[in-house]
Parts: structure tokens; sequence; C-alpha cells
């Protein structure tokens, strides 16, 4: 009895799936428009069937075939290590061929075989850096214990993500702020700032540097127009907010990783 409930609630999902890939999508003006292969854009269910999908065409596979060559995948990116630049270019050739005869197709773009340079490889490539989750991997000078300065290939935070980061804090707006204080700012805007640091912070956190010290700047001119004293003198405001920094480091998640002349300084 519990192999037939089991065998029929795996077929109402079976129902349930297909109804879902050919129901039409509705546009604004109500206009129905069918399908017959595909989830629409944005679909709520989109991700998880793309991801199970890709688990059989892709996970699977791999393991199946080429075991000797880890990988990872977020949804539709995947890395995929190679010992040898002639081992890379097979393995890409034979994923093109899995997802082909899958329905799918390699992004002719953004599909490359890049070289991870660092001191023991030394070569030089058309790719060497590659973006992956928010993170830029490419050659880094980096410094072992013992002080000494040698090329890593490691990763940190990305151009698009300091771009949308900076973004985020001009759309908060804060010299046009005023009607709150620097602890109500504190309490709308740490968890976001202090996501940033924990996600973009693991690796090379002195990258994030540039994109906070704007945050700095914008709580500065929030200064200036709050505080009459501070109105017409910049500099004078950022120098307060470089005080409020050294009295209390944990106002702003980001003073924690150092304070020095009203900007962020430490160590990666």
């Amino acid at each position: 009895m519990r192999a037939v409930k089991k065998h029929a609630k795996e077929k109402w999902v079976v129902l349930y799936i297909e109804r879902w890939l050919k129901t039409p999508v509705q546009e604004e003006d109500g206009q129905l428009i069918p399908r017959d292969k595909g989830t629409p854009q944005g679909g709520v269910v989109s991700p998880l069937l793309s991801n199970l999908y890709l688990h059989y065409a892709f996970d699977r596979w791999m393991a199946e075939y080429y075991p000797q060559a880890p990988f990872e995948r977020y949804a539709d990116d995947a890395i995929v290590h190679c010992r040898k630049e002639v081992q890379a270019q097979e393995i890409r050739k034979a994923i093109a061929a899995r997802l082909t005869a899958c329905g799918l197709e390699l992004h002719p773009d953004k599909t490359k075989v890049v070289y991870c340079k660092d001191d023991l490889r030394r070569r030089t490539y058309p790719n060497e850096k590659f973006d992956f989750l928010g993170y830029t991997f490419r050659p880094r000078r980096s410094k072992n214990r013992a002080g000494k300065h040698f090329i890593n290939f490691s990763p940190a935070v990305s151009d698009q993500a300091v771009k949308a980061i900076r973004a985020e804090i001009r759309s908060w707006d804060l010299p046009e702020r005023s009607d709150k204080s620097i602890e109500d700012l504190s309490r709308m805007f740490n968890p976001v700032i202090r996501g940033w640091l924990q996600y973009y912070g693991r690796y090379y956190r002195s990258a994030l540097y540039p994109p906070v010290q704007q945050l700095d700047r914008s709580l500065a001119r929030w200064a200036y127009r709050k505080y009459k004293k501070l109105r017409g003198h910049l500099r004078r405001a950022r120098h307060w907010i470089a005080r409020i920094a050294r009295r209390d480091p944990t106002l702003f998640a980001h003073w924690q990783m150092g304070v020095r002349r009203g900007s962020m300084a430490g160590a990666v």
C-alpha cells in the first residue's frame, strides 16, 4: 500500500510539472502566449526545474564520465577544474555535445578556458581570470606567514559586484535623510553592510575598501546637511565622521575593519 501511495504521489508531481510547462504565459495586456518548451523567465518554479534538469544533464553526467575533473555549479554557471589545457579543451567539447543532446547549449561568450596563473604557472594565456558568484578569480599579489610576497591565483569581490554596491549606497540618498540620527542610519543599513562584509569580505577584504569608503563620504555629506556647524565645511564633516568612527567603531559594520583619517584601513 505504501508503494502504491508513493507511486501515485510521484505521478501527481510529474503531472503538475507538465501542466506548469504547458501553461500559457499571460502578458500585461491580458494576451495569452502558448508555450511548447522551456519555463517562463522569472517564473517561481523555473530555478527549481532548471536545477533539477541540470543535475541530471550535467552533474550526474560529469560524475560518471569525468570523475577526475572536480567542478562547482550554481544555477547555470559552472567551473570545471582541469590539469592540462588539452584536457580542458576535450571536456569543453564533450560538455557542449552533452548539452546539445539535452536541448541546451553553452554560452559562446561566457564559456572559456582560463589559465590559473601564479608563481608556479608563469605562462601567458588569452584568459587569465574569470568571475563566479560575485568574485573575480585572477593572479594577485599575496603575502605568506613569513612576510614574503608571491603571486597567487585567488578571489576578490568582482567589479560588477562593486558597481552594484555603489549603486545600492547611492539609492539610500543618505544626504537627504537629515531627519534621521546617525544611530537611525546604523539600524537601517547596518544589516546590508554586514552582509556585504560577510560575503564579499571572506577573501581579499581590502578590495572592499573603495566601495565602503563611498559610504563614509555619503555619511559626511549627511552630517554636512544635518548640522549647522558643519555646513559649508565638507572637510570638517569628514573629520567629524572619522571621530565618531574612532569613538564608536561598532556603530557601522565597516568601521570595524579599521579606521584611519576618516577612511578605512586594515590588513587583507
